[in-house]
């Protein structure tokens, strides 16, 4: 199997981007991350930065324990951004959401509000969940999911990296194989608040490549922002025999 990836980073509405995307391919596979700083100032940019070149370096491929290699990624960079806090006297922080793919093998994991979004067999079946206050409310039933993208508690993060002890990821093994025509889908809120998951797949459906999927969700995107927006960033991958 091959793979065919596209990645996208904006400002937005904002005078500079505090996401990063970061893709490392390798024979079979590769690590593919999309990193959302937090922290104003530019700090944000650096914690983000500092989250996707410390992952990307430190990752050689999956390991026969990918859940505790995933955990040991997301340590490792937290790490590194403490101490950038400590560097810069300021507080930065970063959520992500990485996909390594080795084969037929995938994990994903995420920690903070950025997403990754697995689709197979023609449906979405699985994604990521929010380490948020609003993605509580919606486990909880006191709000809808498409209520999510503007709700006043969407950006009150429970879990980023560059946190003492709040940093350490989902981690997610999927109980399939990845197969010729699946694709997955990384983003920051930037990008999913404004996409439904249903248009997420039809535009998968009429996608030519990995680059045309993302133009398609972009499109949508671009016509509902109000010039305010938030950075946005994607990663989109396809698989092809």
């Amino acid at each position: 199997m091959t793979l065919d990836v596209f990645e996208y980073s904006s400002c937005g509405g904002r005078d500079h981007n505090e996401d990063m995307t970061g893709i490392k391919r390798m024979n079979s596979g590769g690590i593919f991350i999309v990193a959302d700083g937090l922290g104003g100032h530019r700090y944000g940019e650096l914690a983000s930065e500092c989250a996707v070149t410390t992952m990307t370096a430190d990752y050689k491929g999956l390991s026969d324990d990918p859940e505790s290699q995933i955990k040991e990624l997301f340590a490792q960079a937290n790490t590194k951004i403490l101490q950038l806090q400590k560097e810069k006297g300021a507080v930065m922080k970063s959520t992500a959401a990485v996909l390594a793919i080795e084969g037929s093998k995938a994990v994903w994991a995420n920690s903070g509000d950025s997403r990754v979004y697995f689709f197979h067999k023609n449906r979405l079946h699985a994604y990521t969940e929010d380490h948020s206050v609003a993605y509580k409310k919606y486990k909880a039933g006191e709000i809808t999911k498409d209520m999510l993208s503007f709700d006043e508690d969407q950006s009150r993060l429970l879990r980023t990296l560059g946190s003492q002890d709040r940093f350490s990821p989902d981690v997610y093994i999927p109980d399939v194989s990845i197969l010729p025509g699946d694709a997955f889908l990384l983003c920051s809120d930037g990008a999913w608040e404004y996409i439904k998951d249903e248009e997420m797949l039809i535009d998968l459906f009429k996608a030519e490549n990995a680059q045309h999927w993302a133009e398609l969700m972009l499109v949508r995107v671009m016509e509902r922002i109000n010039g305010n927006n938030d950075n946005l960033s994607l990663v989109t991958i396809m698989i092809n025999t």
